[in-house]
This record gives structure tokens, C-alpha cells and sequence, in this order.
């Protein structure tokens, strides 16, 4: 064979929904049959979705895996594209992460991952065994080598497939989003190429799985190197390949490169897709959120908009005593703005209730924070029965400033179901409004032009608690809390460093004790899509127990 036709599936599949993504498989074929493709390349664990975590312990769950894995390959006996699928297997007793060559009406090969990650976002190592280094697959007479995503960040791997007659690499994926991580994944595949002199085709699951976005941005390496392919990212995509053997190699003929997001384009689609899948997956008819005037819960607001439509979002305003009249202004331009439907919920009488409720208890003590924070759960409480009522899941709005230091109130603000902005620094915040009235995203269900006024991004932040508040009574300016905070938790960086890049003694050991103290409400706060290095949840895992402290 001197010609291959091989299809990337870019696709989003469902984890734990075993039968939909075996179904998604065969329209695939069917759609990529009429390409006349010879094989399609899906993305590491497709079956089940990507990552599957403890269901991989579950025996019925491999059980109904392999049933489907089965009944598909029978279906390949129609004379009609082969398929690379990705899957746990069992075998020995021993649990794999696998892609399973299907072709002919048989299972023709199986080959297990040898390199589990177990870093970061991943723990791998907890569900699956590590498969024996690989040989190249045999499909109608070509020798394909199939490296599992992790398997070509390291040399070995990929060095013994070609060096057992690998031809070419076709790698199944499901690598997430981080803020440039495109140029990362890129750079690993060239290294690849350059070492072992052949062509490389990267296929990246894309959609959102809790707190993962994955942004599929598929492609092909020919084996100088040259982008042969690049899918979009963001979407689904399938997209046929032609590959010829020229001379004792093989070469991806050219074929369309999609533009790939950057930046703060690429980090507010990743919110919007992870929030889209987050409701569409889990059932949600919709979202309801507090729309307080303020930067936070504007951008929210965009973004459920932007990822489900204005018909499926539902804003409320609380106003209470302290509530400017410049927010109320604010927060009803911004919900006309974007075509929501607008509440006004005042929340008076439940605060008032709640103080009558303790004033035996506080009586003679000065009012102060219980009282304040009295009222964020007084909204968090309404907003709660608004989302029981109608079913709409509740918008979490609180950024990733405000849960490091603790900035921000339990059974209140930081109430709901899923935070899209929980990975955004308060500056990225900014920096994304600003983006979003000026652009809008491929796929977005929101209306384009000036969405967030512009008072909300220039005014001075704040919770509106007591008279005369404002964010930096209690905290230092967000450029300067958020460079110390990126130096704290994505470098770990130690405290006389962080001092050396400018900022005041004091103030980096107050905003360490913070970090640390706020660390029990963070482990009750939802989940939200991961942007930066090192989110809160997955990624890093400190003790809510902890009694160290760098002293500078």
C-alpha cells in the first residue's frame, strides 16, 4: 500500500456514557466511509471519555467496554474503514490504557500506554498498569506505531516503535487546556519527529470534563517538521488525511491549517466550553446567577451567554441597603446588553430576620464581618432557591484573587454548582472583558459588541457590604496581589524572591498566611475550568492542616 486515507476524530465524548460514545464511533465511520477513509484515529479513551478515573476499578464498567469495543469490531467485516479506538483493557488481570486496532471484523491489535503520568492533573498510576515498550501495529501491510499521548513526552517510546519498523506515528490524546500549552505539545511532537526522522499526527479530544477543558487544536508533522495539518480548536472536527509513501518514508499531503486562539482569546473559550459542557452534560436546563454591578459576575454572565444562549440564563440582582445605585444601573445594562432575563430580588427582609434571629446572641459586640457576611449568604440562600425551583444550575462567580486569600464567603458568594472564572487572576478578569467587547468567539451563542459597560471594568471593585467599601481596604492592588500570588502558587517560589521583584515584606508574608488559612474553604468551593499551570483542586494539593510558614 503506497496510499493511506486516515481520519482524525477531533470529537467530545461523554465520560461513563459507554453506549453514546460507541454510537458517535459508528457515525463517524459511517461519515468518514463516504470520504473513502481507510482508518480513523480516535482519541485516547474514547469509549469511555477522558479521564475516566475510578470507574476504571468498576468491573462492570470494563465489562460494558469491552462488549462495545466487540460489537464494533464485528461491524469492521462490512469491508469499510478500520479504526483506532481508545479504551481501558483488561488482560492478566491487569488493567490498561489501550488503543484497540479494529479492521476486518476482528480485533487485529491491541497496544497498552508504557508511560503513565502521574503529575499534575494526572494520577494514572492509581487505575491502570503500565504496558510493555510497544511494537508498531500491522494495518494492510503498513507498520503503524500508536504512542498513547503521555508516551511522546519522553524519547523511548517512539524511539522503540520505529526502531521495530514503525513507518509512521498516529497518537491518540486527551491532553487539556493550559494557557499555552499548544506550543508545548507542538514542541514535544517536533522532538519526536526529529529524533526518529518520521511523520507524527497528533489527535486531541476536545469539550469539557468537570474541571478539564481539552481544546483538540489536532495536527501533523511531516518528517521535516512542516505542519501538514492543524484542526481547529474548540470544536469538533473530522477532517480526512492523505498520506504517501515516498520512497522508504511517508508524507502527509498538505492540507488545511485552522488559526489557533492565543492568549485571551484561547483562555475565555476555554471557560466558555467547559461551562457549556459542564450543564449540557450533567442535564441542567440552564444557569441562574447573581448579577451584583461588579466586574465578576458580569463576565460570568457573558460567558453563560456566550456558551448557552440568553434564553437558558437567568440573572438576579440582591439589592440590600449598601447596594449603590450605580450598580443597580450597571448590573441592568449589562443584562440588557446581553438579552437575559433580569430580577430584582431585594434582600432586606431575610437580612434583617437573620440580625433580629442573633441579636440575643451578639448583643453588646460590635457588628463587623458575621454581620457583612450575613448578607452574601442571605443572596446565596435566594439564589439557591431560585436554582431548586427551576432546575437551572447556580453560577459560582468568585476569581481566583479572592479564593486564594479567602476573599470571599462560605454558603454565600461561594455558593453553586461550577465556577468558569475560578483559574482567572482578578487581572485576567479585566483582561478578558476587555477582550470579550471587542471580540466574539467561533461558536458563541451571545451578541457581539460591548456586552460588559464599560463603568463595571473602570470602576473600583467592591463586595458592597458596608458603606464606602472597596476591594483594596482589605487587600493590596490586584497587579500587585496577583504577581505575588502566580510567584506563590504556580512557581512555589520562595518568599525572599518574591520580595526581590518588589513588594513589601509584610505584605507577601500576610498574603502567604491568607493562601494557607483560606485553604478549608477552597476544599468546599465548586469546581471550575483550569487555565493557569496550577489550579486549585486537581492540581494543587496542600493540607487544610498546616502550621508552616516561610518567614521572610
Amino acid at each position: 500500500m503506497d496510499r493511506i486515507r486516515i481520519a482524525l476524530a477531533q470529537l467530545n465524548p461523554v465520560v461513563g456514557d459507554i453506549a453514546g460514545n460507541a454510537d458517535r464511533v459508528r457515525e463517524t465511520r459511517a461519515a468518514a466511509a463516504k470520504q473513502d477513509a481507510d482508518l480513523i484515529v480516535f482519541t485516547e479513551l474514547f469509549i469511555c471519555g477522558y479521564p475516566p478515573e475510578d470507574l476504571v476499578l468498576k468491573p462492570a464498567f470494563r465489562a460494558a467496554i469491552r462488549a462495545e469495543v466487540e460489537a464494533l469490531a464485528e461491524e469492521t467485516s462490512d469491508g469499510g474503514p478500520a479504526m483506532l479506538v481508545g479504551a481501558p483493557w483488561e488482560d492478566g488481570g491487569e488493567v490498561y490504557n489501550a488503543v484497540v486496532l479494529l479492521d476486518g471484523g476482528e480485533i487485529s491489535a491491541i497496544r497498552y500506554k508504557n508511560d503513565l503520568p502521574n503529575y499534575d492533573v494526572f494520577d494514572e498510576k492509581r487505575v491502570f498498569s503500565a504496558g510493555p515498550l510497544p511494537g508498531p501495529v500491522n494495518f494492510r501491510g503498513v507498520r503503524i506505531g500508536v504512542p498513547i499521548c503521555e508516551d511522546i513526552w519522553g524519547e523511548e517510546v517512539c524511539e522503540c516503535l520505529v526502531e521495530t519498523g514503525a513507518e509512521f506515528l498516529l497518537v491518540p490524546n486527551g491532553s487539556p487546556y493550559t494557557s499555552g500549552k499548544m506550543d508545548v505539545r507542538t514542541n514535544q511532537a517536533a522532538a519526536r519527529v526529529t529524533e526518529n526522522g518520521v511523520p507524527l499526527a497528533y489527535v486531541n479530544q476536545v469539550g469539557g470534563q468537570d474541571e478539564l477543558v481539552f481544546d483538540g487544536a489536532s495536527f501533523v508533522l511531516n518528517k521535516d517538521c512542516s505542519l501538514a495539518a492543524q484542526l481547529p480548536a474548540w470544536q469538533e472536527a473530522l477532517v480526512m488525511t492523505e498520506w504517501v509513501r515516498d520512497g522508504d518514508t511517508w508524507r502527509c499531503e498538505p492540507g488545511d491549517l485552522s488559526a489557533i486562539e492565543e492568549g485571551d482569546a484561547a483562555n475565555y473559550a476555554a471557560c466558555v466550553l467547559g461551562l457549556r459542557d459542564y450543564v449540557n452534560k450533567n442535564g441542567f436546563p440552564g444557569v441562574v446567577l447573581g448579577l451584583s454591578g461588579g466586574i465578576d459576575s458580569a463576565i460570568c454572565a457573558a460567558m453563560s451567554v456566550d456558551a448557552l444562549g440568553p434564553d437558558r440564563v437567568h440573572c438576579v440582582m440582591l439589592p440590600y441597603a449598601y447596594t449603590s445605585n450605580e450598580s443597580l444601573s450597571d448590573a441592568a445594562e449589562c443584562a440588557e446588553a446581553l438579552g437575559v432575563r433580569y430580577d430584582i430580588v431585594p434582600i432586606h427582609k431575610p437580612v434583617d430576620g437573620f440580625n433580629d434571629s442573633l441579636a440575643p446572641l451578639f448583643d453588646g459586640m460590635p457588628a463587623g464581618t458575621a454581620e457583612e457576611n450575613l448578607q452574601s449568604r442571605a443572596r446565596g440562600t435566594i439564589l439557591m432557591g431560585v436554582s431548586n425551583k427551576f432546575g437551572s444550575m447556580l453560577v459560582t462567580t468568585g476569581n481566583k484573587s479572592e479564593m486564594s486569600v479567602g476573599y470571599a464567603t462560605l454558603y454565600g458568594d461561594m455558593n453553586g454548582g461550577f465556577n468558569p472564572i475560578k483559574d482567572l487572576y482578578k487581572t485576567e478578569v479585566y483582561a478578558l472583558a476587555r477582550w470579550r467587547n471587542g471580540n466574539i468567539s467561533g461558536g458563541s451563542l451571545g451578541p457581539e459588541g460591548i456586552v460588559i459597560p464599560e463603568n463595571i471594568i473602570t470602576k473600583a471593585p467592591t463586595a458592597e457590604l458596608k458603606p464606602g467599601q472597596t476591594d483594596q481596604d482589605s487587600l493590596p492592588p490586584y497587579d500587585a496581589l496577583d504577581d505575588i500570588l502566580e510567584c506563590l502558587v504556580e512557581q512555589e517560589m520562595p518568599l525572599d524572591d518574591i520580595v526581590s521583584r518588589g513588594h513589601d515584606k509584610k505584605t507577601v508574608n500576610d498574603i502567604q498566611r491568607l493562601l494557607y488559612l483560606a485553604e478549608y474553604k477552597r476544599r468546599q468551593s465548586p469546581p471550575g475550568v483550569k487555565i493557569t499551570q496550577k489550579n486549585f483542586g486537581r492540581d494543587r494539593r496542600y493540607p487544610i492542616t498546616n502550621r508552616f510558614r516561610e518567614n521572610v
